[in-house]
């Protein structure tokens, strides 16, 4: 069985507001990376921020503070496997 995988993703518009916000994250020093928008999501430019569930509160600070104009959404992401289970935190 594949071990489970459990992550957040900010999803975007536009890739260079992806990478703007990626970029106010780690000058938060909040643990985050660019990744391709997960499948099940896949609406915009193809570009999402991912970061660790823990840090949701401080992801969603940032957001409502910097408000990107092209946010799709925030979820949380379980992988096993070729299955995942995609849920809203944030619209």
């Amino acid at each position: 069985m594949s071990p489970l995988e459990v992550f957040g993703v900010i999803g975007f518009h536009s890739r260079q507001q992806a990478i703007r916000f990626d970029t106010t994250l780690k000058k938060k020093q909040i643990k985050s990376m660019l990744m391709s928008t997960p499948r099940e999501i896949a609406i915009g430019c193809g570009l999402s921020v991912r970061f660790e569930l823990k840090n949701t509160d401080q992801v969603i600070y940032a957001y409502k503070t910097t408000r990107p104009a092209s946010v799709i959404g925030i979820y949380k992401i379980e992988r096993r496997g070729n299955q995942s289970i995609v849920e809203k935190i944030l619209a």
